[in-house]
């Protein structure tokens, strides 16, 4: 990966490195693939009238320890009638009941999985539940080419630490968003719904584009703009390593500078 000839590719993964220029993240297979402009329609708006029983939904099982992120939002979910928990044992195996849980939720929890990342989130997005992270690069510093530069528009943040170390009531923090902006919080996270999913292989005649299609899309132009550079006569660097790697990935088009950033202490 650190090879100068490697440098000329773009890497595609689940998770990629906030640190690798060329490396960039994809979602997380869903369970749902639709055939049709019309499929994703009838789910949008199924999404949209779904009666929320809960104010917030974990699915997930614990971790070692129990001054973690996941020990604590299992303390707290399980003190709470507003919010439902789907266990451990039966995580992996039940998809439909993960889905039917994140469906009934205002918020979904996402703490990070067995790394940075986790599939939760995706589903969470397709459930139509607002995702709530605890750490940047669980998906802000990650999806760069799917979610909105500002994470305020779908999503909730709360630090890991303020959590970890049982600072922060998660179900206080939830309850103060007015309903309102829940609203339009909602109404972001279900018009990201194609674009985070991948629809059915043998569909024909779709126009909206989904995961596949934007990840297709931003390759082509990051080797279009490699080669009108070559046929100019100057090298283009169309990325950048290191330790800032991560901060020209968040620079809103046009934007060239970059400084101090509210991520900073996680990075």
């Amino acid at each position: 990966m650190t090879y100068p000839a490697i440098r000329n590719t773009t890497v595609l993964n689940n998770e990629a490195s906030p640190w690798q220029g060329n490396e960039f993240a994809v979602p997380y297979a869903s369970h749902f693939h639709p055939s049709s402009d019309a499929d994703v329609l009838r789910w949008q708006d199924r999404m949209r009238r779904l009666e929320r029983r809960s104010l917030w939904g974990f699915a997930g099982g614990p971790r070692p320890g129990n001054t973690t992120v996941r020990a604590q939002i299992i303390e707290q979910c399980g003190k709470s009638s507003s919010c439902a928990m789907f266990g451990a044992m039966s995580y992996h195996s039940s998809p439909d009941r993960i889905m039917r849980l994140l469906e009934s939720a205002e918020f979904c929890v996402e703490p990070r999985g067995d790394s940075f990342t986790r599939k939760s989130t995706f589903d969470a997005i397709l459930a139509g539940c607002i995702p709530v992270f605890f750490h940047p690069i669980s998906a802000y510093t990650q999806y760069t080419w799917y979610l909105p530069r500002d994470y305020r528009r779908y999503s909730v943040f709360i630090p890991q630490g303020d959590v970890a170390k049982r600072n922060v009531s998660i179900e206080e923090v939830l309850r103060k968003i007015p309903a309102t902006k829940v609203a339009r919080m909602r109404e972001e996270v279900i018009r990201l719904i194609p674009r985070v999913m991948y629809r059915d292989p043998m569909a024909k005649g779709v126009t909206f584009k989904d995961a596949f299609d934007v990840a297709v899309d931003a390759v082509i132009d990051r080797v279009a703009k490699r080669r009108h550079a070559t046929a100019e006569g100057r090298e283009y660097k169309g990325s950048v390593d290191g330790y800032l790697s991560w901060k020209y990935e968040l620079l809103d088009h046009g934007q060239k500078d970059i400084g101090p950033h509210e991520f900073d202490p996680y990075m």
